[in-house]
């Protein structure tokens, strides 16, 4: 299992897919930019492309990870926490050198990207 989702990201998730069609996964990966070079991508996904993706099921999620990011993302967790000002997902990456005060940006040491303004 390349990350790891917890039972507060899988209730959250899961509540966002009944407003999708079936069939849908959850797509997490990384993009270039943002402020340290390289930003999260979470979002859906309906195609799946055999050579470049992998699927897994985790924490009951169907998860597409692309091959290419898996060593960058590897022991990440995704939780999603409340507070008083609503809520949102935490990414906790074991593999960023260097996290953007946003804390959606980072940087790895297999792979920097190229940094943005924030």
């Amino acid at each position: 299992m390349v990350i790891s989702i917890t039972d507060g990201a899988r209730d959250q998730v899961k509540e966002m897919m009944k407003d999708e069609s079936v069939g849908v996964r959850l797509r997490f990966g990384v993009k270039g930019g943002g402020c340290s070079g390289l930003s999260y991508s979470l979002g859906f996904e309906y195609d799946v492309n055999e050579e470049l993706d992998m699927v897994e099921d985790i924490n009951g999620i169907p998860v597409v990870i692309n091959k290419q990011d898996a060593p960058i993302i590897e022991g990440t967790t995704l939780d999603f926490k409340q507070n008083m000002m609503g809520g949102g997902f935490s990414i906790d990456n074991p593999n960023a050198i260097v996290s953007c005060g946003c804390g959606s940006s980072f940087k790895a040491k297999e792979r920097t990207g190229t940094p943005e303004k924030c």
